[in-house]
């Protein structure tokens, strides 16, 4: 398929569907693995370019004319996918570089980091994720499009791409060999302030994450 059938927003709605689809459930899929813990020694760069590949599907959506779901009302998708094992998985698969700052609005001036981590952010991507997918399994196509468009541009875009920033520069501060800025013990149930970060940071050698977390830095 070329780059230009790829990024086509005039394609057959039904061959979007199934490529948006078919991307989705592959991640949900393929994180659900990584989060087994089987392969630990590559975790980071395995989620990094899973959550990659996730954001051009989301780019794809992004990029499509609004859709319109075909009911006033959402249908009932039943309960949401489990989560909270996938969490507390992540939790331990990536600590001690679960925690990370990150600036929600680029474009709000003078905005302060706050605390967020890669195992929330995994977990709430793959609950919105599957959410859309339930309705695309029920046979709802259009509402499962709506859905996931919609929650890209509220919710788990802006999470993935928060994700893979941290996962990017995870992996850059690793291969670069330059120390990383631990933000143990930091609440992320805190608002705090730019300074805060700055106090609560400790330094964390590359070469005590480099081997658990699958990354090598560099010779």
């Amino acid at each position: 398929m070329s780059d230009a059938t790829l990024h086509s927003t005039t394609q057959d709605p039904a061959d979007f569907a199934v490529q948006i689809a078919d991307s989705i459930e592959s991640f949900i899929v393929a994180v659900t693995e990584v989060a087994k813990g089987d392969e630990p020694d590559s975790a980071v760069p395995f989620l990094l370019l899973e959550v990659s590949q996730l954001l051009l599907t989301g780019g794809r959506l992004g990029a499509h004319e609004d859709i319109v779901p075909e009911e006033r009302y959402e249908a009932d998708t039943g309960p949401d996918l489990e989560v909270d094992e996938l969490r507390e998985r992540f939790v331990v698969l990536l600590d001690p570089v679960d925690v990370f700052s990150e600036v929600f609005d680029p474009y709000e001036p003078r905005k302060a980091p706050v605390a967020c981590r890669i195992s929330d952010n995994l977990a709430d991507i793959v609950t919105d994720l599957g959410h859309g997918l339930a309705h695309y399994r029920a046979g709802r196509t259009t509402e499962a499009l709506w859905w996931w468009q919609f929650s890209y541009f509220s919710n788990w875009g802006p999470t993935a791409s928060a994700t893979l920033r941290a996962l990017q520069s995870l992996v850059a501060h690793v291969r670069l060999d330059q120390p990383l800025q631990e933000l143990d013990g930091l609440d992320t149930d805190e608002d705090l302030a730019e300074e805060d970060l700055a106090e609560q940071a400790g330094r964390v050698m590359v070469q005590e994450i480099a081997g658990p977390l699958g990354l090598r830095s560099a010779p």
